[in-house]
C-alpha cells in the first residue's frame, strides 16, 4: 500500500484545504487528479471564502459537503445552490468558468463549510467535449447497509447499487460511514482504488492510518479491512476507477493530454476569450508558469 500524506493550501483569505493528489509520488487514481478536503471552517458574517470565477479544461469537477453550502455558478448558466450529501458534477470540456460563493440567505448566519472536491480527467476523446453541469440531490444517491454499516454510493457502482451521476470512464467514489470499534472489508472494486480518512483514527489491514492521510491500495490485491480504532465515528471515503488513458499535463485549473492545448487555454483566458459567468465581474489574472509564457519572455 502507498500512503500520501496532505499538504496545505490557501486558497485565499486563510481558506485552507488538505491537499492529497496530485503527489509527488503519485499523479492520479483511476480518472481523480486532483483531491482536496475542504475544512471543516467556520463561516461568519461579514467573512466569506468565496471562489471567484476561474476556467477549467480538460476535466469534471466533482463537489462533495458533509456540512455547509456552496452556491455554484458557471458559464452556461447554471445557478445550483450545493447542500451536503448531493453530487454536482461540473463537465469542463472544451471550457468553463465557475465560481463557488457563500449562498446569499447565509449571507448574515454563521454555519460551517467542511466537503471535498476531486477533479477527473476526462478521456483523450473527450477532453473537448462541451461543457454541461449535472447535480444530483442527497436523496437521489443510494445508500446501503454493507456488513452493518452505511455506505453512500456518489459515483460508479459497489454493492448491488449504482449511483446515477453519469461519468466518462469507470469511476467509483464512496462515502463510508463507521461507528466507534466497527470495521468493514472494502474488496477491490476498480482497478485502481484509494482510501481517504476525512474524519475519524482507523487502521486498515491492522496498519495505523496518520490523520488525513490517503492510502493507496495495491491493484487486483485482497480485501483490505477498515476499522475504527478510537472512541469516536469514522467518515471516510473510497474513491479511483480505470487507469488513465495516458499521461496529463496539469497547469493551474487547466487539465490536458497535450501541453500546447494548456498553454492555449491561457492565452485565451489572459485575453477574455472565455465566456463569463453571469452576474460576475471579477477577474482571476492568470498565473506565472513557464506554460503560459510567450517564447519572447525569459
Amino acid at each position: 500500500m502507498q500512503l500520501l500524506e496532505p499538504h496545505q493550501k490557501d486558497l485565499g483569505g486563510g481558506f485552507l484545504v488538505r491537499r492529497l493528489l496530485p503527489a509527488a509520488s503519485r499523479r492520479s487514481v483511476g480518472p481523480f487528479v486532483f483531491f482536496d478536503h475542504m475544512g471543516p471552517v467556520t463561516e461568519h458574517e461579514g467573512r466569506a471564502h468565496d471562489v471567484r470565477p476561474h476556467p477549467h479544461i480538460g476535466l469534471a469537477t466533482v463537489t462533495y459537503l458533509f456540512e455547509g453550502a456552496m452556491m455554484h455558478r458557471d458559464s452556461i448558466g447554471s445557478e445550483q445552490e450545493i447542500r451536503p450529501g448531493a453530487i454536482n458534477w461540473m463537465t469542463a470540456g472544451r471550457g468553463i468558468v465557475h465560481s463557488e460563493r457563500k449562498p446569499d440567505r447565509l449571507l448574515r448566519g454563521e454555519f460551517v463549510n467542511h466537503g471535498l472536491q476531486l477533479w477527473a480527467a476526462l478521456p483523450q476523446d473527450q477532453e473537448e467535449v462541451a461543457p454541461s453541469f449535472f447535480h444530483t440531490g442527497a436523496a437521489d444517491i443510494p445508500e446501503v447497509s454493507e456488513q452493518g454499516h452505511a455506505v453512500r454510493v456518489l459515483v460508479g457502482e459497489a454493492f448491488g447499487v449504482r449511483s446515477p451521476v453519469a461519468t466518462f470512464a469507470p469511476t467509483l467514489y464512496l462515502d463510508i460511514q463507521l461507528p466507534p470499534g466497527g470495521s468493514i472489508e472494502l474488496p477491490p472494486l476498480v482497478q485502481e482504488q484509494a482510501l481517504y480518512v476525512a474524519q475519524g483514527s482507523v487502521t486498515l489491514d491492522g496498519e495505523a492510518v496518520p490523520p488525513y492521510a490517503m492510502v493507496v491500495l495495491p491493484e487486483g490485491g485482497n480485501a483490505a479491512v477498515l476499522k475504527a480504532t478510537a472512541d469516536a465515528p469514522v467518515r471516510a471515503v473510497l474513491v479511483g476507477g480505470a487507469a488513465l488513458d495516458g499521461p496529463r499535463h496539469m497547469v493551474w485549473n487547466f487539465v490536458s493530454s497535450r501541453r500546447e492545448r494548456i498553454a492555449q487555454a491561457g492565452a485565451d483566458w489572459e485575453a477574455k476569450r472565455f465566456d463569463k459567468v453571469p452576474g460576475e465581474t471579477e477577474f482571476i489574472p492568470l498565473p506565472d508558469h513557464p506554460v503560459f509564457r510567450t517564447p519572447a519572455q525569459p
